[in-house]
């Protein structure tokens, strides 16, 4: 199913109007079906476009076909073109659009009314649409979800309960009583865009290995219920509907189930199995790896029942904690009348680890799955090498990649599915390492080109994640200036001066705002807002001068004058530079923050890793010009650091961005075997755990997030030795070093073609073998000991 799409989306619908159930395009979280009969003479080719608000999955003679859309910027939206002809039939047709319209801010999808826009085509002809040519879609409002639940979390919308009765779906299919017609009427013409971005292919997983099973008790007494923020704050800023407006509350449901008797399980899973749980018992299943997608199952139940699904990207003292994540991560089935259910979740999860629970009657459940709702264009790319271990990180970073990179680059797939700035930094370059293009990345900043102005933020400043709404008006200044970073790598991977030309008015207005905090050193002095440097003790010394925050601004000027000569920025750059060595270097470390006092600015004791690594990556300091100070960190700092007892005065680094950070400079300085050896072993057990890589060092947080699949842009070009592919000038750059390997191959796709490469170690010497796409120019950088021979 990817598959080329126009450029533009004008003209992409031949008739089809936007519709929704007259007067109820902005209510809460309401299920809306459509559905229309059609008769094909012959298989293809078919397609079903569709352009929706919020979110919709559709069916074609009763078997799931896609979901979607792809995100845009508020005002528009992106159109889908999926192909029929699998699931075709020659005579008559059945198709099934289930739009969930949410209308509620979240970071995940933007509140915006409800409406769907669709039509099925066939040789330039209409056979069916929503208010155009053909057989009109008819709608009906579905009432197998509850309507009335808590979100999902406080940075995505609502989370899924639903009280079914056997045959609930039958209307995909065939008429059904239970498919009550109500009028739509026309929402208004709708700005739409091309959706670009590889069509996912819905891979159904099934669970691996059986965990435990045992017996719960419902209605236990215990501690009082965990109330979350996303529960109790429901109001103008966090919008959704208040705890007594609420039909029901699973989360609160399941922390009133208490285990009673556990007994443990070791096996694999057989394929199909058949789980047989007894009135109040569960079933823990394990799926390998954390997965995203959609859960699904095939309930049988003799009597009224209840089934839970409650989920976790690990185990917590060896159980499913739903709540670890922040988020409610539990859905559940009402069984109203016995009979077979056929379920699927609407809102995508991520977990490793699926627990069934069922109440008040037993079930019989089989077919349980997860369909993965990832990109799946990253498989033509390829890497492995003779340390197992290696090659074992890098899927981990392929497969997090793929779960954060459908339509734009997210910072999770589970608690949040933002298009967070500074995550997406980091992973727009893995993107054509894997893919082999950057059209993701193009979308992403089409969205911020697209956008109005950002109403609840201050003049000039971005939001620090989008498509997503803002209410309160958050924003981080220093993910801004990540952007401005990020838009000049764009360029550079790319060449679409067209977008860098767009936004400068954005990126100027950006400079302006920051201009206003400038002090009589020319450094940023007490910005407001959320002043993140990393997911450390850095965070508390971000006022009233931090210097983390002035590196990361000097680069920002820099790759501004680069992006739009612009010298006046360059110069306000080396001033802060300058500024910073002067009051920030203490003769051993850089200090993280100075004080204003009355008699002026007092700088700080405050010392972490991070800003020590931000000084170096950005250009304040150098081996050359703070020698002492980088062997330092080289030697005696790193990801595995114990600071009780080494350098105590210096707060340790996290994951995002400290650890990252240190990878590209012992990269650009040349430590390639300690680089190996410290990041092999330090993401080797997050890819044993989980098969992905995580937000933080540890299982604290998300245990999926997609800056880390950067790992994948190291592995290429500290590894492997594609240092790098400039597509724009035609060339690649190999660099060889000494690494503690004996053989390394890999494939990097470019457009439709790619570069591959193999080295091998034989009599003392490195033997390689290189491919490149025709007119490509290969340059050779021999930065290791041993003599290199090249093979044809």
């Amino acid at each position: 199913m990817i598959k080329k799409q126009p450029d533009s989306a004008n003209g992409l619908f031949h008739s089809a109007q936007p519709v929704w159930p007259v007067g109820r395009e902005s209510e809460k979280n309401l299920l809306v079906g459509f559905r229309a009969v059609f008769d094909a003479r012959e298989r293809s080719p078919w397609c079903l476009r569709v352009a929706a608000s919020t979110i919709y999955r559709a069916y074609l003679n009763g078997t799931f076909l896609c979901h979607g859309p792809a995100r845009g910027p508020h005002g528009y939206f992106r159109v889908d073109e999926w192909p029929l002809a699998e699931l075709l039939t020659v005579g008559t047709n059945w198709i099934a659009i289930e739009v969930a319209g949410y209308n509620i801010n979240s970071y995940a999808l933007i509140s915006q009314p409800s409406f769907l826009q669709a039509e099925v085509v066939a040789d330039g002809k209409t056979f069916a649409s929503t208010a155009g040519e053909g057989t009109n879609f008819e709608a009906a409002t579905l009432p197998d979800r509850t309507q009335r639940v808590p979100r999902y979390s406080w940075q995505r919308p609502f989370s899924e309960a639903y009280r079914l009765r056997p045959g609930y779906d039958l209307w995909r299919i065939e008429r059904s009583a239970a498919f009550v017609p109500v009028r739509c009427g026309v929402v208004g013409a709708k700005r739409l865009l091309p959706r670009r971005v590889p069509y996912p292919t819905f891979p159904v997983r099934a669970p691996r290995w059986h965990v435990a099973s045992g017996a719960v008790r419902d209605g236990a007494e215990g501690e009082s219920l965990w109330k979350p923020s996303f529960l109790t704050d429901i109001g103008p800023d966090l919008e959704g509907f208040t705890e007594a407006d609420l039909e029901a509350i699973p989360l609160f449901d399941l922390q009133r189930v208490a285990t009673t008797s556990r007994r443990e399980l070791d096996g694999p899973v057989d394929t199909p199995s058949v789980f047989s749980l007894d009135a109040n018992s569960f079933h823990l299943l394990d799926f390998g790896a954390d997965l995203t997608g959609f859960l699904g199952a095939r309930i049988r139940c003799a009597a009224p029942a209840k089934l839970c699904f409650a989920f976790d990207e690990i185990l917590t003292d060896g159980d499913v904690d739903f709540k670890r994540l922040n988020c409610a991560n539990v859905v559940r089935c009402d069984l109203l009348e016995a009979g077979v259910y056929e379920f699927e979740t609407v809102e995508p999860y991520v977990l490793r680890y699926l627990k069934l629970i069922a109440l008040d009657a037993a079930c019989l459940v089989d077919h349980v799955s997860l369909r993965e709702y990832a990109n799946p264009q990253v498989f033509d790319a390829h890497f492995a090498c003779s340390d197992r271990r290696l090659n074992r990180v890098f899927e981990a970073g392929r497969e997090t990649f793929r779960q954060n990179a459908v339509d734009i680059f997210m910072d999770c797939p589970s608690r949040e599915r933002a298009g967070w700035l500074c995550d997406s930094y980091f992973a727009s370059r893995v993107a054509p390492d894997l893919m082999g293009n950057a059209v993701i990345e193009r979308n992403f900043f089409e969205n911020f080109l697209l956008a109005p102005p950002f109403a609840s933020l201050p003049d000039g400043m971005l939001p620090m994640c989008y498509p997503a709404d803002h209410p309160r008006g958050s924003f981080i200044p220093n993910w801004a200036l990540w952007f401005v970073l990020q838009m000049e790598e764009y360029f550079i991977r790319s060449g679409d001066r067209a977008m860098v030309d767009g936004l400068r008015p954005k990126i100027v207005r950006l400079f302006e705002y920051f201009r206003q905090f400038h002090n009589s050193d020319g450094l940023l002095e007490k910005l407001p807002g959320w002043i993140f440097v990393e997911w450390s003790k850095a965070n508390d010394f971000v006022q009233d001068v931090n210097y983390p925050t002035n590196m990361l601004y000097a680069s920002a000027l820099e790759a501004a004058d680069r992006l739009y000569r612009l010298p006046s920025l360059a110069a306000d750059a080396e001033r802060i530079k300058n500024a910073i060595r002067q009051q920030s270097f203490d003769g051993r470390f850089f200090l993280d923050n100075a004080l204003r006092e009355d008699r002026g600015l007092r700088v700080t004791t405050n010392r972490t890793e991070v800003c020590q690594y931000f000084a170096f990556y950005f250009g304040v300091a150098s081996p050359q010009t703070h020698g002492r100070l980088w062997d330092t960190l080289r030697d005696e700092f790193g990801m595995e650091r114990n600071p009780s007892r080494s350098y105590p005065d210096v707060h340790r680094a996290n994951a995002f961005v400290g650890n990252y950070l240190r990878m590209e400079l012992l990269s650009r300085y040349d430590c390639h075997a300690r680089l190996l050896e410290e990041a092999r072993d330090h993401f080797h057990k997050m890819a044993e755990i989980t098969g992905t890589l995580w937000e933080n060092d540890d299982v604290r947080a998300s245990c999926n997030h997609g800056f880390a699949s950067h790992v994948v842009h190291v592995w290429y070009r500290d590894i492997l030795g594609i240092h790098r592919i400039d597509a724009q000038e035609r060339k690649v750059v190999l660099r060889f070093t000494d690494l503690p390997l004996e053989w390394c191959e890999g494939r990097m796709p470019v457009g439709r073609d790619a570069v591959h490469l193999s080295w091998w170690r034989d009599g003392g010497k490195l033997h390689y073998r290189v491919r490149a796409p025709a007119a490509f120019s290969i340059a050779v950088d021999h930065r290791c000991a041993e003599e290199i021979i090249p093979h044809p």
